[in-house]
């Protein structure tokens, strides 16, 4: 359909991915699975349903050429770099700003580059649905994935009643957005039935999500007006570049969808995996008879449960368990799996330092 579009977020810097993803070459454009950059697989997921010349990246600015490079399909007007990253509200306020100035009643998707989903069918069956949805009827749709196992790593949403007349996708009206849980509520949430992981998949029109914003965040609203009316011309860089510049950081989901009251929730039934941090893995690449995943150059003694990437040189481990050992260029990270969050700290703590830059 001409009037959908899809907007593939693929900004940050995939920190805690450090040492393979650096600032120059960042998560989105790894090749983690299928021996494809993620930023690929990103746009190929959604070939087909979308046309190439309505899907459009929000990036950042040093990286356009890389992300270009990753997805030759894509026309280079298509791939828009931020001056610098104000997290997703303010993306999406961008890419409503695009898509407007292209096709002002049209409906538009955010997706992210940083998602592995298995199904392909099924996931774009399901956009579809929502996008028909979003078309029709004066709605926020997000895709909520049913939750397999009561992960404390994702937010919720709780689900009301169904929403009639879609039989192939099920479709509810959203209670509440709640943030990460502990183990205990975790478990309540998934006996419970009617909570789903939030995957940060949007769906709407270019008119509801801007009613939105002048609703609950006016100043996006007036960012996004004055991109829309340069868009296409050689002020838009450095008219963003201003705009941008006054904003703070707010995620989408605290601008926006924790304080709406017309979110529809899209039952997403098939496989979907948030890379977020390196034991992520273990969910994507296959382990061993000791549960260890290894990726590249690896060999082991006496060792089990452990995460070991490196392709480069040979790292070899003895006696050890529950590690994330990643060897990339000149740097080596060696830590405990459940300090894995932890990785941003220390690119942090190295960038700090000043010493280090060719490794950030």
């Amino acid at each position: 359909m001409k009037n959908m579009y899809a907007v593939i977020m693929a900004g940050g810097k995939g920190e805690r991915f450090w040492p393979l993803s650096t600032s120059k070459h960042p998560k989105q454009l790894l090749s983690l699975v299928d021996n494809k950059p993620m930023m690929t697989l990103a746009v190929e997921r959604v070939s087909g349903i979308i046309p190439d010349e309505n899907i459009i990246v929000i990036t950042n600015a040093d990286i356009v050429d890389e992300i270009s490079h990753a997805v030759p399909r894509l026309k280079k007007e298509n791939i828009i770099g931020e001056p610098f990253g104000r997290d997703t509200a303010a993306a999406c306020a961008l890419a409503s700003a695009i898509v407007k100035a292209r096709d002002p009643g049209a409906a538009f998707c955010i997706l992210t580059a940083d998602h592995i989903i298995e199904d392909i069918p099924a996931f774009q069956a399901t956009l579809l649905e929502c996008f028909k949805t979003a078309i029709s009827d004066n709605v926020l749709v997000t895709i909520g994935i049913t939750p397999t196992f009561p992960s404390t790593g994702f937010g919720y949403i709780e689900t009301g009643k169904s929403v009639e007349n879609h039989e192939k996708v099920k479709i509810y009206h959203a209670n509440r957005f709640v943030e990460k849980p502990d183990r205990k509520t975790a478990e309540t949430y998934l006996s419970a039935g009617n909570y789903y992981w939030n995957s940060g998949m949007f769906i709407w029109s270019v008119k509801s999500f801007q009613h939105a914003l002048a609703t609950h965040q006016p100043h996006l609203l007036a960012m996004a007006n004055h991109m829309t009316n340069v868009y296409g011309s050689t002020a838009f860089d450095s008219r963003l570049k201003e705009e941008y510049g006054k904003l703070s950081k707010i995620s989408v989901d605290y601008a926006i969808m924790e304080k709406a009251d017309n979110i529809l929730v899209a039952a997403g039934n098939f496989r979907w995996l948030d890379v977020g941090t390196w034991t992520s893995l273990k969910d994507i690449l296959n382990s061993d008879g000791e549960g260890n995943t290894l990726s590249g150059k690896v060999e082991l003694i006496d060792s089990s449960d452990n995460i070991v990437f490196s392709h480069e040189r040979l790292t070899a481990l003895i006696g050890v368990k529950d590690l994330v050992v990643v060897q990339a260029g000149n740097a080596t990270l060696i830590c405990s799996k459940d300090k894995a969050q932890d990785i941003k700290a220390m690119v942090q703590l190295l960038a700090k330092k000043g010493c280090y830059d060719n490794i950030l």
